[in-house]
């Protein structure tokens, strides 16, 4: 194995994990890698002094161009957008800032900066990348990448969930939803939902889904329990491990249809994501190894 090929492997799973949550997307990401690759194999390695950092540089790049088309094809998108799941390895789960930055609640948080500070964010609190080397990669000065990511940090704390929830509180809650959804029983949903509970659907326009977020604990649950009433019976309800953190996915027929995540703050729901367009379910098949 040449060198170039050795040292592109070695961080393939890092480039991935970097170009993943500036995107929000699996199959954008895997673009991003196969780009990356293209210009790695075209780079005189003995100009290189850190191969890690150069990559990153390189996949930084290419998602941030990304990142932009992507936000047109964002605007023209049927009902709200929600991040693509990956079916992630238990490893995943023990790194607990890993599990953290790629969860549903945290890459909708990172949907609301800028793709430049989507990107310091990124790889400074992350991925904890040197601030020259990140302004290298997004081709800024060191002391605007500094006020970049300051104003970006507090951009997140403002929204990301109020505390680290751990993956039994999570996996507590969603026992909690899924004996209420299979029951029908409308109290005990009521009970797990926080008042302020907001519930978005991703149907990309080819699977039926709430078109706008519903919010509110009454409205949300009674939306489930007339939802779930009509499919009881053909589908089947289940636990795994999505994006880090503890997730149900419904199948009808072995395949899965909906893959549902859950925002908690202070023991109650207070985000439900539930995404069941096709295209977005592809990585669901297998796990994928995501890495810092």
């Amino acid at each position: 194995m040449d060198s170039a090929t050795e040292a592109f492997l070695a961080h393939r799973n890092l480039l991935f994990t970097v170009a993943y949550e500036m995107l929000g997307s699996a199959a954008d990401a895997e673009d991003v890698l196969q780009e990356t690759w293209l210009r790695w194999v075209g780079v005189d390695l003995d100009t290189v002094r850190e191969q890690r950092a150069y990559l990153v540089r390189i996949a930084t790049r290419q998602a941030l161009a990304r990142l932009r088309t992507l936000g047109r094809r964002k605007e023209s998108y049927v009902g709200s957008w929600l991040p693509e799941p990956l079916l992630t390895t238990p490893d995943v789960a023990e790194d607990v800032e890993l599990a953290d930055s790629v969860s549903m609640a945290m890459l909708l948080v990172l949907e609301t900066l800028t793709p430049t500070e989507r990107a310091v964010f990124v790889l400074r609190e992350v991925f904890d990348l040197a601030y020259d080397e990140i302004a290298g990669a997004v081709d800024k000065s060191e002391a605007a990448v500094r006020q970049i990511a300051h104003r970006a940090r507090a951009h997140v704390a403002a929204r990301r969930p109020r505390g680290v929830v751990s993956q039994a509180e999570t996996r507590d809650a969603l026992q909690a939803f899924q004996r209420a959804a299979e029951t029908g029983d409308l109290q005990s949903l009521l009970d797990i939902l926080a008042p302020d509970v907001v519930l978005l659907g991703d149907g990309g326009g080819v699977k039926q889904a709430v078109l706008r977020p519903v919010v509110g604990a009454d409205k949300v649950a009674r939306l489930l329990v007339a939802g779930l009433g009509r499919v009881a019976g053909t589908m089947s309800l289940g636990p795994a491990q999505v994006n880090g953190y503890p997730a149900l996915i419904f199948r009808q027929d072995d395949e899965i249809d909906t893959v549902v995540a859950v925002r908690i703050d202070d023991g109650l729901i207070t985000g439900l994501y539930a995404v069941r367009n096709p295209e977005k379910l592809s990585h669901m098949q297998r796990e994928t190894t995501l890495r810092r």
